[in-house]
């Protein structure tokens, strides 16, 4: 084709390119909007949530005429493929995310479209990390996870401890005393298990009475992380954690639950995650006990976020979507099907009527309703990952002797300060 033949061809394609899409997003960016209702929607998933998130997807199309192409990804391979979609201008209309911190700059103001579904609605302690510098809203939190015990009630029983009563917390000595009386009693390997994790020791810590950081300010007291460490680390070294198990998993994410489910620790603490899993794998009673007590009471929150991206094309259709996902109904539906936990503040008021094991789910809402506020907003911090990560480090130095626990509550201020980045 000739250069004269082209001229009329490219202004051709000009006009059908700016009728197919409007004018650029109302979020002050650049990227044009399609006038199509196809969404796409970058999700991993933790296991009986995905057969929910689907069946809400399916509610959502046919309400609104949309189609939602849901993109199933491993999540260790999420941040990776999103920052490479985003690298390549090809970022997805909604995703659901562990952090913002690394793609705070991309996100899109959904406030613009659904402040008055959103903004309010949710969970306290997530709102500084949802918020944008200028008030915009850039995310949801989704679903809320929170730490706590589990315990073999069948253990319990033969042993002749009596349970915990779920409104009257034990302490930390009295869960510390029951557990080590059933581990005699049933001969289990030990007494109490905890996951390789920088976010379940944060439990400890907060009851202990402190946390890693509240924003980007660094909280964590020294003297109360040191006299955490220290009651962990008598613990494993007297033989009642298991102490080859976070030595061994290095600075990686490890789980106890196998030896919980081999039935060779009577103690749990791990979240409610756990709760539709053991509901399907346990051979043996057992249940959701209450955290215990120290300074003071609750475990330790966790979660996700749905958010969009200033990338997208559908920015408004996606907004929708999110307040879809996000209404009471919905969330409601994907806690009693997935056995999560609600961010909405009228569902924790409320409860949620759970089919299967409520009264587990009832305990671990309690929990949400008794922790501390300050917990949330270091689970929401920019730097929360990368402390919770180094702590695991510390921790292990600890238990090779190579730190003193006072050392260590030090190494992990000077990380969590390193983290606390502005954003």
């Amino acid at each position: 084709m000739s250069r004269s033949a082209r001229k009329p061809l490219l202004a051709l394609l000009a006009v059908l390119t700016l009728t197919a899409c409007a004018p650029g997003g109302p979020d002050g960016g650049d990227t044009g909007q399609a006038e199509d209702r196809n969404l796409t929607y970058v999700y991993f998933t933790d296991g009986p949530d995905e057969a929910a998130t689907r069946a809400l997807i399916a509610d959502f199309e046919k309400a609104s005429g949309a189609t939602v192409n849901l993109q199933v990804v491993p999540f260790a391979n999420l941040e990776q493929q999103l920052q490479a979609r985003l690298s390549g201008g090809n970022a997805p209309d909604v995703a659901r995310l562990t952090e913002l911190t690394p793609f705070r700059a991309d996100l899109l103001d959904l406030g613009r479209f659904q402040q008055d579904a959103l903004a309010g609605q949710f969970v306290e302690g997530a709102t500084p990390a949802i918020t944008g510098p200028g008030g915009e809203l850039l995310a949801v939190p989704s679903d809320l996870t929170m730490n706590g015990p589990i315990i073999n009630v069948a253990q319990f029983t033969k042993a002749g401890v009596a349970l915990p009563d779920p409104a009257k917390p034990w302490t930390w000595a009295q869960m510390i005393e029951a557990a080590q009386a059933v581990q005699r009693a049933n001969g289990t390997e030990f007494a109490l298990a905890m996951d390789v994790s920088g976010h379940r020791f944060a439990t400890m810590l907060s009851q202990y009475g402190t946390t890693y950081l509240n924003g980007e300010t660094v909280t964590l007291d020294t003297a109360r992380a040191t006299a955490a460490i220290t009651e962990f680390a008598r613990l494993h070294e007297t033989g009642a954690m298991p102490r080859d198990l976070w030595l061994q998993a290095g600075t990686k994410y490890k789980a106890a639950n196998e030896i919980f489910l081999a039935q060779q620790v009577p103690v749990y603490i791990s979240g409610n995650w756990q709760v539709s899993a053991f509901a399907k794998s346990a051979g043996f009673e057992w249940r959701v006990a209450p955290n215990p007590c120290g300074e003071r009471c609750g475990g330790f929150p966790g979660g996700k976020f749905m958010a969009s991206f200033r990338q997208s094309a559908h920015q408004e259709l996606a907004a929708e979507f999110i307040a879809f996902m996000n209404s009471a109904e919905s969330q409601r539906r994907l806690c009693r099907e997935a056995a999560f936990l609600p961010t909405r503040r009228d569902l924790i008021a409320s409860g949620v009527d759970y089919p299967s094991r409520p009264q587990d789910m009832g305990v671990f809402l309690e929990e949400v309703r008794r922790t501390p506020p300050d917990t949330f907003a270091a689970n929401y911090s920019p730097g929360f990952g990368a402390t919770a990560r180094a702590t695991v480090t510390a921790l292990a130095t600890v238990l090779t002797g190579d730190q003193t626990p006072e050392q260590a509550a030090r190494t992990i201020r000077d990380e969590a300060q390193k983290a606390a980045v502005p954003r």
